[in-house]
C-alpha cells in the first residue's frame, strides 16, 4: 500500500478499504433466517455469523442439527432454532415477538423460504396453484408486514427478500411461480419506498436459475448460479446498502432487453 494517500486515487482507495471492512464486519443485532433449512439462507447465515446470535427459523426446528453445526463452525456467537411455519400466517406475529423477547432486537432478517411447485399440476389443480401463491407471495407479505412494524418501532433493521428474475416478465413456462415472484417484487418495491427514512432497510435479491435442491433434475438455464454465489453477492450488496441486486449481474441488462421481445416470441421462452 502506498504511503501517500493524498493523490487523485485516495478517495477510491479509501472507499475500497471501507467496503472491505464492511464486508467482514458482523451484523448488528440478532440475525434471523426464516427458512433455516434453505441452502441460500444457510449460506447467508454462515457469512454473517461471526460474533452474531443467529436464529434458524423453520418447520421441524428440532431437526436442524446439521445447519446449527455449520453456522456455529462459521463463528456465530450463538445459534438457536425456532419453530416457524411460513404458511401459518396467524403465527407470524407471535414468532417474531418471541424472538425479540428472548434474544433482543432483530438486526437482520432473511426471508429464505419458498416453493417452486409443479407448473403442469398447477395449471389443472387450483389448490396447488393457490399453495404456490400462498407460500411465495402471501406468506412473504404477511411476515414482511410483521417484521417492518417491529423494526420500525425499534428504529433500525435490515431485511433481505429473495425474488427471482422469473418475476420480472412472467413466462408461460412457469407463470404460476413467476406471478408469485412478480407480486412479491412489486410489494417489496413499494415497501422499500414506504420504509425510506425509517431506519429500516429492505433489499430485494433477484437470482436467476439456482442449481440446488429446489431445481434438482431440471436442466440449468443460461447464466445459472449456485446458492453460495447468490449468498456471497447478497451479503456484499447488503453491507453496501444496496436496494436491489441481480445474481449474476449480467441478468439485469439481459432482462431489460427481454422486456422488448414481442409476445409471440416471449410465450415460447423456456423456464
Amino acid at each position: 500500500m502506498p504511503d501517500d494517500l493524498t493523490g487523485p486515487s485516495a478517495p477510491n482507495l479509501a472507499q475500497a478499504i471501507i467496503a472491505a471492512v464492511k464486508d467482514t464486519e458482523p451484523a448488528a443485532g440478532v440475525v434471523v433466517i426464516f427458512g433455516g433449512r434453505s441452502e441460500i439462507g444457510l449460506e447467508v447465515a454462515t457469512r454473517v455469523a461471526p460474533g452474531a446470535t443467529v436464529v434458524l427459523a423453520a418447520r421441524r426446528a428440532d431437526d436442524l442439527a446439521e445447519q446449527v453445526a455449520a453456522v456455529s463452525a462459521a463463528g456465530a456467537g450463538k445459534v438457536v432454532v425456532c419453530e416457524f411455519d411460513a404458511d401459518a400466517l396467524d403465527t407470524h406475529q407471535a414468532v417474531v415477538e418471541a424472538i425479540v423477547s428472548e434474544h433482543g432486537p432483530i438486526g437482520t432478517a432473511v426471508l429464505a423460504f419458498g416453493i417452486l411447485g409443479d407448473q403442469a399440476r398447477a395449471e389443472k389443480d387450483p389448490a396447488h396453484a393457490a399453495a404456490i401463491l400462498h407460500t411465495d407471495f402471501v406468506a412473504q407479505a404477511s411476515l414482511l408486514t410483521v417484521l417492518t412494524t417491529t423494526m420500525r418501532a425499534a428504529g433500525s433493521g435490515r431485511i433481505v427478500v429473495f425474488s427471482s428474475v422469473a418475476g420480472v416478465r412472467v413466462r408461460r413456462a412457469n407463470y404460476v411461480y413467476g406471478s408469485a415472484k412478480a407480486g412479491l417484487d412489486g410489494f417489496c418495491s413499494g415497501l422499500a419506498d414506504a420504509l425510506h427514512g425509517s431506519g429500516v432497510h429492505l433489499m430485494l435479491v433477484r437470482p436467476g436459475f439456482v442449481i440446488g435442491r429446489m431445481t434438482e433434475g431440471m436442466t440449468p438455464a443460461p447464466f445459472s448460479t449456485t446458492p453460495d454465489v447468490v449468498a456471497a453477492a447478497t451479503v456484499r450488496a447488503l453491507s453496501r446498502g444496496r436496494r436491489t441486486v441481480w445474481v449474476p449481474s449480467v441478468l439485469r441488462p439481459l432482462f431489460w432487453g427481454m422486456r422488448l421481445l414481442p409476445q409471440f416470441v416471449w410465450r415460447r421462452m423456456p423456464r
